[in-house]
């Protein structure tokens, strides 16, 4: 009776919580991760950034217009001789200067150059715009990882509370054979030696849970991190996926490592065009529009004062006739970088390809596994229950009973991670192929 009661006790214990849990599916787990997310909250500023440096004048298109004011003065002691050797001296001259005005600076034509950097930075933009997917991304395929290890880990803990009903109910019948002495004392051990152990395999598989949801409360970025919650899927299902070749169409286009590739060459080309842009003539527009005061000591000057308010403007027309041959070594510079680039890229198409095959190969064998280990599983129930009956009718030893049930827990250890395996192969092929919204749906 004392180790039922322990028993009842301890089945309470580590149920209870589950009673005041509430449920989330993946769908929500994965819109809560990307709207709290820290990582993604900073990487959605620096797309912002790089959209607000995306413009025309930031590129150098749009003039410069600037307001400035000045004030100057001079207190001077004057010797002067004439040629006729006349001497005169002035002490404590003051001249006085004032001016504010308009500045206007405009570069109208540079060989191109402008409109390549206005080109640069919409590239960057765009790199922008990639680099917040590649890292919505990441965290999808993180957070849907981890909440299915989170589904696996309650399936554990739901197998490992029913072995320890079955070592339960073991332990109740030779405690009730040993107390009418068909049994010996080391059968009633041997039972509770099994019983402890399962019991002590729950508890650390409550830990292993427990750890589980911690990890997916940090990565939705919730405030409790200890907040307990229960999925609602109560099994791990592989979803059907296209053959090899639509996957690898898809991976293509929509592989954000390949586009970020793509975009790398589009700038090294862009470079090159920003080179060739010094081999054209450049044309400058600057003008001044202001107001200037001079104040002069009449004692060395015919005039008091003098204003001049005014527009002044020009034009400067220019061309570099050498520098070095810089320009030709950087052009060639600039080439072999994009040459460098294709074959960047091209090798990456490669490592895509190899990637996609192996996982395609490790999804296609664990849902053989997975089919395997179902059947596996159903005949090791069936070998307990027939186990567990010989050992009713004292047609079975102890041990021999505890193998059946090894075996039932294995084989469903086994199922689980077949099951767990398939659908990590399932994250990483959609998300090789960017197709990773498949599970908002």
């Amino acid at each position: 009776m004392r180790i039922r009661f322990i028993f009842i006790l301890f089945t309470l214990f580590v149920s209870f919580p589950a009673f005041s849990q509430t449920t989330y599916s993946i769908q929500q787990v994965l819109q809560t991760g990307l709207e709290r997310n820290f990582d993604i909250r900073i990487v959605r500023n620096e797309q912002q950034a790089a959209d607000n440096n995306a413009t025309w004048g930031n590129a150098g298109m749009l003039p410069t217009l600037d307001l400035n004011a000045g004030y100057s003065g001079s207190l001077l002691n004057i010797d002067q001789q004439t040629a006729n050797q006349t001497t005169q001296s002035y002490s404590n001259i003051l001249n006085q200067g004032a001016n504010v005005g308009l500045n206007l600076n405009w570069t109208i034509f540079d060989g191109f150059r402008i409109q390549t950097e206005y080109a640069r930075l919409k590239q960057f933009q765009q790199m922008g715009e990639i680099q917040t997917r590649m890292a919505i991304e990441n965290l999808i395929a993180n957070l849907t990882a981890e909440y299915y290890n989170y589904v696996r880990q309650n399936l554990r803990l739901k197998n490992l509370k029913y072995a320890v009903s079955l070592s339960r109910e073991r332990l109740r019948i030779v405690e009730a054979r040993y107390n009418i002495g068909s049994m010996s004392r080391l059968d009633l051990q041997q039972a509770r030696v099994d019983f402890n152990a399962d019991c002590s395999s729950l508890i650390k598989q409550n830990e292993a849970v427990n750890s589980s949801v911690i990890a997916l409360n940090q990565l939705m970025a919730l405030e409790n991190v200890s907040q307990q919650w229960l999925p609602n899927d109560t099994a791990i299902v592989a979803n059907p996926l296209p053959d090899q070749n639509a996957l690898w169409e898809k991976t293509l286009t929509s592989n954000t490592q390949l586009l970020l590739s793509e975009q790398n060459k589009s700038l090294s080309q862009l470079d090159l065009k920003a080179i060739q842009s010094r081999n054209f003539p450049y044309l400058k527009l600057n003008a001044n529009y202001g107001y200037t005061l001079n104040l002069y000591d009449t004692d060395n000057s015919n005039f008091a004062k003098q204003n001049q308010l005014g527009f002044a403007y020009g034009f400067t027309l220019g061309y570099n006739l050498f520098d070095g041959l810089n320009r030709r070594r950087e052009q060639k510079n600039a080439k072999i970088a994009i040459q460098n680039k294709e074959w960047t890229q091209e090798k990456l198409k490669l490592s895509l390809n190899a990637d996609l095959s192996n996982l395609r190969m490790i999804y296609n064998n664990n849902l053989k596994l997975k089919n395997l280990e179902s059947e596996n599983l159903e005949a090791a129930r069936e070998n307990y229950e027939i186990a567990m009956e010989r050992y009713r009718l004292g047609d079975l030893s102890g041990i021999e009973l505890r193998e059946a049930q090894n075996s039932l827990l294995e084989a469903e250890e086994r199922l689980l991670q077949a099951q767990f395996n398939t659908k990590l192969g399932e994250i990483s092929l959609l998300q090789i192929s960017g197709q990773l919204s498949f599970y908002f749906e």
